[in-house]
């Protein structure tokens, strides 16, 4: 079964997380399928970015959602846009970049980790 969840990166103490569709028996930092977005916690004010098209796409195939993940996709309006999605409201995936509170549109000068 394939699962959304988080990957750690980053060095001790430092780490950030990408999010991933990985197969759900690897390891926590094994291998994925595809990198879907990024969190850092650590950043003040901290980071999301979620590419909502891949979300879509993968939890269309059935994947399952870490209850991690869950709360980010919430924070950043996803998963409310995933469920207009499916209950057939036409709704066109974007790529979501929170810097703190605030959702705003992914600048191409900031640094991108995913």
């Amino acid at each position: 079964m394939v699962r959304i969840r988080l990957r750690k990166m980053g060095t001790s103490k430092l780490s950030f997380f990408r999010i991933v569709a990985a197969d759900s028996r690897k390891a926590q930092n094994g291998s994925f399928l595809e990198v879907i977005g990024y969190y850092d916690p650590l950043r003040r004010p901290h980071e999301i970015k979620v590419d909502e098209k891949k979300v879509f796409d993968w939890m269309q195939r059935g994947a399952q959602v870490s209850e991690t993940v869950r709360g980010l996709l919430r924070k950043t309006g996803t998963w409310e846009r995933w469920s207009r999605f499916r209950a057939g409201e036409e709704v066109s995936p974007e790529v979501v970049f929170i810097r703190g509170e605030k959702r705003t549109a992914p600048d191409s000068g900031s640094s991108d980790r995913a």
